[in-house]
């Protein structure tokens, strides 16, 4: 069994949902795995006690939050030690228009370049829409994006893009992987064992 970390940063909830279904199909494979909100990171928290690390945040306005970029750069050395993925989610993964879906890949690229870390495994999901969550002009701005992204514009519903397919496709081959470093196998009964 290998210690994982699902830590995350999450606008209006999405990218919790998210962190939630990797740690579902991480324990699916006897790992002992944790979610927390890097909002909820106390200051003496130590990393090191997990074998491996997984960070999403959200994109808004083009920027992922700043509360998971200070966990990276807190976390910068115990975070290049050991196998770590990165995930995050945007409208602009979410349709099949290629530009959009290169926009949000170079928001991870230029994120993970800015503070220099190379995470082993990078997954890029559609968000949600959570108009019901948005203040006015959070709503104004968010459905003049959709317009020109999903065309997603009924501001009286909430709208959900995640490919939880994709989500646990992410999952399993980051666990693959680790298992691989690690030389352990699961079982699929609750049990891993050392190979």
């Amino acid at each position: 069994m290998v210690s994982m970390l699902v830590c995350y940063g999450t606008g209006e909830g999405q990218t919790a949902k998210v962190a939630d279904r990797i740690v579902d199909v991480l324990a699916e494979r006897d790992h002992d795995t944790t979610a927390m909100n890097v909002a909820d990171v106390p200051p003496d928290f130590a990393i090191e006690e997990f074998d491996t690390v997984l960070v999403g945040a959200s994109i808004h306005v083009g920027k992922q939050q700043s509360a998971v970029r200070e966990f990276v750069d807190d976390n910068h050395d115990a975070l290049a030690s050991r196998p770590t993925a990165f995930f995050q989610l945007s409208i602009s993964s979410a349709g099949p228009d290629e530009e959009r879906r290169a926009e949000a890949a170079g928001y991870a690229d230029e994120f993970l370049e800015t503070i220099d870390w190379q995470p082993d495994h990078i997954g890029l999901f559609g968000g949600a829409l959570r108009y019901s969550k948005y203040g006015f002009l959070k709503r104004l701005l968010m459905k003049r994006i959709a317009k020109d992204t999903t065309g997603d514009t009924d501001t009286s519903r909430d709208y959900e893009y995640t490919d939880w397919a994709e989500v646990a496709a992410f999952a399993n081959d980051f666990a693959a992987f680790v298992e691989g470093r690690f030389g352990v196998a699961s079982s699929g009964d609750g049990q891993a064992r050392i190979e």
